[in-house]
């Protein structure tokens, strides 16, 4: 049995509109422990979100040069930043200055 041309027409319809819709956002977690912040994700997106666990027993920060973020952690605490544009977002601990890491974003 064959498929009329209209039912043809509208399931590719469908399979594109299906196929162009934005990815979902992912969280990742970068957990602080020993005096520093665990390796960042290595496919980081726009839109994706970034959860920061302290496992330390100090308060630290995680805080973005570029000021698009700025967490204070007690420990055990934890924080969330929404990665909001593409390009190296470089972090650092405020109390702590040495705890540096660097997230990726892709568009």
């Amino acid at each position: 049995m064959r498929a009329a041309p209209l039912q043809i027409l509208v399931l590719g319809a469908l399979l594109t509109v299906a196929g162009c819709g934005k990815p979902q956002p992912r969280t990742f977690t970068v957990t602080i422990a020993d005096m520093a912040f665990g390796p960042a994700p290595a496919d980081a997106r726009v839109g994706d979100h970034i959860r920061f666990v302290n496992a330390d027993m100090f308060e630290h920060t995680a805080t973005a040069r570029d000021g698009a973020f700025d967490l204070d952690l007690a420990p055990k605490a934890s924080g969330e930043a929404v990665l909001s544009r593409a390009g190296q977002l470089a972090f650092y601990c405020r109390f702590h200055p040495g705890m540096t890491g660097v997230i990726a974003v892709s568009p």
